[in-house]
């Protein structure tokens, strides 16, 4: 069943168009990203999912019903859905335990629940100018929660938020679904954020749906090099090089081929496979990278062993599977 329909939704301001008619579908349950680099209208869409800006064209369903914008509601938002965005906007200067009291339309056992699951429960006698940012929106997230949504919109929710405080935020969307019955709709353009998560991402380049697929199809077969891009490094790989890693596969004379770094594999000299100079290895934490210098190409490949120095000679192959064709 389909909790989410957007049919043929657009956004034109002052002769610029922010958002191209787009249509898709999220299932109740499913995990869904949108993606793309800043100014892709990833934000903008999800603002008009919410009700909270009025389209130029098209329809949102939610929940079985229409959502309408503001120039048909009194209030923005529509019933089940809510909107955490990147600034967790609370009430300044109220205890935590007031904010949510305020706001809970659960039981007593529902709502320690929540607060059990945003890990905010040693919060509450604080005030909420006495937060870090990353409290702050653990508990944004909790008065969310309280109203008992059934579609959960994420507009960049990890923006603004240390390595520690985005962990554990992380922890909490992942367990939305299991644990209250939640569906989640998230905003990033760090892959980080929506490679391990979702169960399906829709890719935005200028206004503009350019893919949707699974993150894995995602990340080895994105549409261009600028999806490419948003899901890791990349290696493109011209002329002769690419036929020589890929042998018997005919190439356009305007495509190159993708390839990531940890699906190249460095061997001796004397083995199969173009042939370069290792230009330079970089220690990266859990892997090494080295960069490889052949005729027509650059290439950076990811290694488990450092084992190559600058200078050293070494052939190159390609892991099975490996390999995208994309127009140059």
């Amino acid at each position: 069943m389909d909790i989410l329909t957007v049919t043929n939704l657009s956004l034109s301001e002052n002769g610029f168009t922010a958002l191209h008619p787009i249509s898709f579908s999220q299932k109740a349950g499913q995990k869904l990203a949108l993606a793309g680099e800043s100014g892709a209208g990833k934000s903008t869409l999800l603002q008009l999912v919410a009700g909270l800006i009025q389209p130029s064209t098209g329809t949102v369903q939610a929940n079985g019903s229409r959502v309408r914008g503001p120039q048909d509601v009194l209030v923005p938002g529509h019933p089940g859905v809510a909107y955490l965005s990147q600034k967790s906007d609370l009430p300044q200067f109220l205890r935590v335990e007031q904010v949510l009291r305020y706001a809970n339309k659960r039981p007593e056992a529902e709502a320690q629940a929540v607060y059990e699951l945003c890990r905010i429960a040693h919060l509450m006698p604080r005030r909420t100018d006495q937060l870090s940012g990353g409290e702050q929106q653990r508990v944004a997230l909790a008065r969310l929660l309280l109203g008992a949504p059934q579609l959960l919109l994420l507009d960049e929710p990890f923006s603004n938020l240390d390595r520690t405080h985005k962990r554990i935020l992380q922890g909490i969307i992942e367990e939305l679904g299991t644990r209250l019955g939640i569906t989640c709709l998230l905003v990033s353009h760090d892959a980080t954020d929506v490679l391990p998560w979702a169960d399906e991402i829709l890719v935005l380049h200028r206004g503009r749906l350019v893919q949707q697929g699974s993150p894995e199809t995602l990340y080895r077969q994105p549409v261009d090099e600028a999806t490419a891009a948003l899901f890791g490094d990349y290696n493109l790989v011209h002329g002769a090089a690419r036929r020589a890693l890929l042998p018997g596969k005919r190439f356009k004379k305007d495509t190159a081929l993708l390839v990531r770094p940890e699906q190249l594999r460095l061997r001796p000299a004397d083995e199969p496979g173009p042939v370069g100079t290792v230009r330079a290895v970089r220690f990266m934490g859990s892997y090494w990278e080295v960069e490889v210098l052949l005729a027509e190409n650059t290439l950076r490949a990811r290694t488990a062993k450092s084992g190559w120095q600058p200078g050293d000679e070494v052939s190159i192959a390609l892991a099975a599977g490996g390999g995208w064709s994309i127009s140059a």
